[in-house]
This record gives structure tokens, C-alpha cells and sequence, in this order.
């Protein structure tokens, strides 16, 4: 069945500013028995997370026909958070609205877990260094140069392919939300859908951040 995932992430905090706001959320998280304050085995990817609290009802949406298996873990680093299985079928520009599909382009580069370009594109694609299937004015290397630059630096821009005005990576809006950038991230492991009242309410702990929620599986 594989484990799922459910990321809230804060794509407005600071470097500087990602530790604190985690630690207040947190805070509150534990106050009304959503998850609990000692910290164990229960995350993947790290080796320790919040188990669910005796309230974690309170979290997801009503009636779950499951209890969460697995706990909280929190993010406080630049990451580039992702749905994981599949790829995004398009991206879309905030300033003109164009979507640009992606579904269907040769992936001559991607953007691995280790934040490296490689020459690797997802399975059923085409070899990129076959030459079968690749699209000339292809949109992914764009985005995966600038996702690379961003990992590095916290800043990159993608020209859009229709307006050719340079938008914040940051900014792009992807189809299912398939990507996020930030350096706070909240990922449920496990649990029943969240509910959208419970992520507005911790955007407002956030101090009114924009947040995304990425969901996705392994």
C-alpha cells in the first residue's frame, strides 16, 4: 500500500525565522492533543517526529475510517518539497495565467533527491541522450536548473514561456500542488486527510504565511 504523506509547508518564512515559527506551532499542537511532545521513531526520513495525540481527530477531516499510524515531522531547512510517486503535468504563471502542460515532454534533466541535475527522466520517458521525443522549447530543464539554483542560493527566477517575464520559482503554481519551496515544512506521515480549517489555523499561527499542501506517497 506504501506510506503517504501530507506536508504543510510555509513558503513565506525566512531562514532566520523557520526554527521559531516551527517551535510555536509545534507549541500549539501539543497544547490542544494533536500530536505529543516527546519526540519518537515514527517519521520517515528523520530519525525522530511527534506521535498523534489523543486529539488528533481534531486535525483531519470528519469521521476518518483510520487512525494515523505515523507522527509529525518538521522541516526547518531550505527543501524542495514534492508529491513524490509521478511528476507534475503542468505549471502554471501567476502574472499572465498561462499553464504550460509538462505532461507530455521528454525530461531531459531532472531534479533529483540529492538537489543535482541528472540526465535521468522519470520511468516510461524516452533516453534523453536518444534524442527520441524531445520537444525544442522544452519548459522542465527551466525549472529544474532553477530548482538547483534555489536549493543553493534561497533565489532563482523561471521566464515564463508565454508573458517571458521572469517569476520567482517560488511563485509558480503547480498543477495538485505538486511542488512546494520553503524552509519550514509540517509533514504528517500517515493521517487521514487534513482538514482545511486546521491548515488555515496554523497559517495564522504562521502569522498569516501562504502555505501549500503537498500530499503525496512513496
Amino acid at each position: 500500500m506504501g506510506d503517504h504523506f501530507q506536508t504543510v509547508v510555509d513558503v513565506d518564512a525566512t531562514a532566520d525565522e523557520a526554527r521559531a515559527l516551527a517551535a510555536r506551532v509545534v507549541e500549539w499542537l501539543v497544547a490542544e492533543g494533536i500530536v505529543l511532545g516527546e519526540r519518537t521513531d515514527c517519521v520517515l526520513g528523520q530519525p525522530l517526529g511527534h506521535p498523534p495525540g489523543p486529539n488528533w481527530q481534531r486535525a483531519v477531516e470528519e469521521s476518518p475510517d483510520w487512525d494515523p499510524w505515523d507522527g509529525l515531522a518538521v522541516h526547518t531547512e531550505r527543501t524542495v518539497f514534492d508529491s513524490g510517486q509521478g511528476g507534475p503535468e503542468s505549471v502554471t504563471c501567476p502574472r499572465c495565467e498561462t499553464t504550460a502542460p509538462l505532461s507530455g515532454e521528454t525530461y531531459g534533466e531532472t531534479y533529483d533527491e540529492d538537489y543535482e541535475l541528472s540526465g535521468e527522466g522519470p520511468a516510461g520517458e524516452a533516453d534523453p541522450d536518444s534524442g527520441e521525443g524531445e520537444a525544442e522549447n522544452s519548459v522542465w530543464p527551466r525549472f529544474a536548473a532553477a530548482m538547483g539554483t534555489w536549493h543553493e542560493t534561497g533565489a532563482a527566477t523561471v521566464d515564463c514561456p508565454a508573458c517571458a517575464r521572469p517569476v520567482a520559482l517560488t511563485d509558480w503554481i503547480w498543477e495538485d500542488d505538486y511542488y512546494a519551496f520553503g524552509h519550514l515544512g509540517l509533514e504528517f506521515w500517515n493521517w487521514p486527510e487534513l482538514r482545511p480549517d486546521f491548515i488555515q489555523d496554523i497559517s495564522r499561527l504562521l502569522g498569516g504565511h501562504r502555505t501549500v499542501h503537498v500530499w503525496g506517497k512513496l
